[in-house]
């Protein structure tokens, strides 16, 4: 740890900042929540982040114990990074704050969004008020991965994987499916412009999109 600048201070929020506060640190735990990745769907993930930063960001995570590296066995053979345990314990912090900063005024409306910071999202977002007894399986086709989705009695859970004959299918990007989920974006003019397509239930996919409301936002400083 003598590489990483330190706040110096005997506080137990300051030392979790000495470890995880670094630009990109916890933006690598986010992309790592959903499972183990290669450093090169790391960097789809995070495009801004230079090769060279993000390689000293998980040098810096696994000296610390929040990430390991590991390598898969044939036929694969591939190195991939993974979230320890304890490294896994950091996913309420990134929940709750993807919640508090869902209520900035000033957030980017119109930035683009990671296929797993959507997911995550996702999950944060839900609301088990909207959803009601609402029962029903999704497939997310989101470009090359595909997500089960499932809201059953207020609950709400996605995964990686495929979803056994689902009552609807959505294929989009991350951030067009974002925008349609939290900017209301129409689901006609999606489909009009070809950014999504659907199968089965259309009510069940309209349905969907009106499960994960963001928080009001707070009003800005002098308003």
């Amino acid at each position: 740890m003598v590489t990483m600048r330190s706040y110096d201070d005997g506080c137990a929020a300051a030392h979790a900042l000495d470890l995880v506060g670094e630009r990109w640190a916890l933006l690598v735990v986010r992309e790592l929540l959903l499972g183990p990745k290669r450093f090169t769907d790391l960097r789809r993930g995070m495009p801004n982040a230079s090769p060279n930063v993000l390689s000293q960001r998980l040098r810096e995570l696994e000296r610390v114990g929040v990430v390991r590296r590991r390598k898969l066995p044939p036929p694969a053979a591939s190195r991939v990074y993974e979230l320890t345990e304890w490294g896994q314990e950091l996913e309420p912090v990134i929940t709750e704050l993807g919640r508090w900063g869902a209520r900035s005024p000033f957030r980017p409306r119109d930035a683009g969004m990671s296929t797993d910071a959507f997911v995550l999202a996702l999950r944060t977002m839900f609301a088990p008020r909207a959803a009601g007894r609402l029962s029903a399986s999704y497939e997310l086709g989101l470009g090359e991965e595909s997500f089960h989705a499932v809201v059953d009695n207020g609950r709400f859970d996605i995964s990686r994987g495929h979803a056994k004959e689902p009552d609807a299918r959505i294929e989009a990007d991350a951030s067009t499916l974002a925008a349609m989920v939290f900017e209301g974006r129409p689901l006609d003019e999606a489909l009009r412009s070809g950014e999504v397509r659907i199968w089965g239930d259309r009510s069940a996919v309209e349905r969907f999109l009106t499960l994960f409301p963001l928080p009001d936002p707070v009003a800005p400083a002098g308003a």
